[in-house]
């Protein structure tokens, strides 16, 4: 199904007994677009980032991803259809190497599935598939390196690689550069921007350094509704993002 939109969130609400946390939430990301999602804590960045993955199912509302409704889905079934994301806290196999961690992340996009009737050795694609990202997020001399033993930085690295081994044209980044330094944090940058090349991005994130520095578009989250969404000038200079953010547009530089 086409669609102009690569991801769409129609009114998207979603309440946990009586506390409803996201409230009428609704976006329309383009193609190709890198969007930071920014705003207080508690305001519900987290879960609209699952709510759109698939491991909460909404209230009511509905998300689209290229036009094909995805709410109620599983979250495996999501990244089969072309989402992926990572999460606030590294999620890697700490005791497999860099490499194999990278190759375990093409093996269904390639259609391998669930065999277990060849030696992983002998899939040259997948292989191949797994230098080429290897190359990519810059762990070429870390190939036979357990993850556990990664720095912080290149464990975080090794699992945007994971992310978007699969092939997914939407990448959801939660936190990236959570914890780093701000020399890791510039490289991480660049890093973010070289392998989202051609893909649809949204990422949660706290540092308005990396917001500015990364994303085309932002959107605001506050008390669990999208209150602006636009180009990082226009949004600095809005009232109600003002107004969210202590009420001067220092703090928009400041806060998150």
């Amino acid at each position: 199904m086409s669609s102009t939109y690569a991801l769409e969130l129609k009114d998207l609400r979603k309440s946990f007994g009586k506390t409803e946390i996201i409230r009428g939430a609704s976006l329309a990301v383009k193609p190709g677009e890198r969007v930071a999602v920014i705003g207080p804590n508690g305001a519900g960045k987290s879960t609209l980032f699952n709510l759109i993955s698939g491991r909460f199912a909404p209230t009511s509302g509905e998300v689209l991803l290229n036009g094909q409704r995805i709410d109620g889905k599983k979250p495996f079934e999501i990244n089969r259809l072309g989402l992926s994301r990572s999460f606030q806290v590294t999620n890697i196999f700490p005791n497999l190497s860099v490499f194999e961690n990278l190759r375990c992340g093409v093996l269904w996009s390639l259609g391998y599935k669930y065999t277990f009737l060849k030696f992983l050795a002998d899939l040259h694609d997948a292989n191949e598939r797994a230098e080429e990202l290897l190359h990519m997020i810059k762990l070429d001399r870390k190939h036979d390196v357990l993850a556990t033993n990664l720095t912080y930085a290149e464990q975080r690295a090794l699992e945007v690689g994971i992310t978007i081994a699969g092939g997914a044209s939407v990448i959801l980044l939660d936190e990236p550069t959570a914890g780093m330094s701000k020399s890791e944090t510039r490289r991480f940058i660049e890093l973010i921007k070289e392998v989202t090349v051609g893909k649809t991005l949204l990422t949660v994130e706290h540092d308005m350094g990396v917001v500015f520095g990364l994303a085309d578009k932002i959107a605001v989250v506050v008390y669990g509704e999208v209150i602006a969404f636009d180009k990082p000038e226009a949004v600095r200079a809005d009232r109600r993002v003002q107004e969210a953010y202590l009420g001067t547009p220092a703090a928009v530089t400041q806060a998150a």
